[in-house]
């Protein structure tokens, strides 16, 4: 079954010569479109940034030490009790 996805969006960019060249060999090359051939790698450039700003990478060490303190978290100094308790206060009025 073909799903075909309606592309409601138009994303203009300027270039110079050089690069409008490279960029019709490179979607020639590819047998694709210039629009699909600039999309589909600016995509994946977009998810490998967004991927190494929003997750995480521990050594195996580190991820032992995170899981042991997860299993004892440790016990709430006197800040954090006020703010559990200033908390209960503005969040039960």
């Amino acid at each position: 079954m073909n799903t075909v996805t309606i592309k409601e969006n138009r994303l203009n960019i300027r270039c110079d010569n050089h690069a409008r060249q490279m960029l019709n060999k490179a979607a020639a090359y590819a047998h694709v479109s210039i629009s699909e051939f600039v999309l589909s790698h600016a995509l994946a450039s977009a998810e490998h940034v967004i991927q190494e700003h929003e997750s995480i990478t521990l050594k195996p060490e580190d991820f032992q030490a995170f899981l042991a303190a997860l299993d004892e978290p440790a016990e709430p100094n006197a800040a954090l009790s006020r703010a559990f308790n200033r908390h209960s206060e503005q969040v039960n009025r």
